[in-house]
């Protein structure tokens, strides 16, 4: 059983940046296939970034260049760096895990979006205003 807890949630101004964090539990954290999604009220869940095992990254066309997904396998932790958000940067984000084997990042994606992840956690609200 995964364990996950995300921190780092607020509220900012468009333009800011935010820096989520994930502490994982439960499972050797360097074989899990990362990754972090978000969903807005009214919206459909939306795969924003990933990071597979061996480091590779993938992101969301809406976030690619401003957001920046990272972990540091020693502490068990997932970041999410966030820059240049926006208002529709707005809703919760959560982390979210995978242990199928080789697993992509784009592969991690696109599962994020479309069923989801094996694992994640209780999500971190992020609220950018104009």
């Amino acid at each position: 059983q995964v364990q996950l807890v995300e921190s780092g949630g607020g509220s900012v101004q468009a333009g800011g940046s935010l820096r989520l964090s994930c502490v994982a539990s439960g499972y050797t954290f360097s074989n899990l296939c990362m990754g972090w999604f978000r969903q807005a009220p009214g919206k459909e869940r939306e795969g924003v970034a990933a990071i597979a095992g061996d480091g590779s990254t993938s992101y969301a066309d809406s976030v690619k260049g401003r957001f920046t997904i990272s972990r540091d396998n020693a502490k068990n932790s997932l970041y999410l760096q966030m820059n240049s958000l926006k208002p529709e940067d707005t809703a919760m984000y959560y982390c979210s895990a995978d242990l199928a084997l080789g697993m992509t990042a784009i592969e991690a994606l696109r599962i994020m979006t479309e069923s989801g992840m094996d694992y994640w956690g209780k999500g971190a609200l992020v609220t950018i205003s104009s």
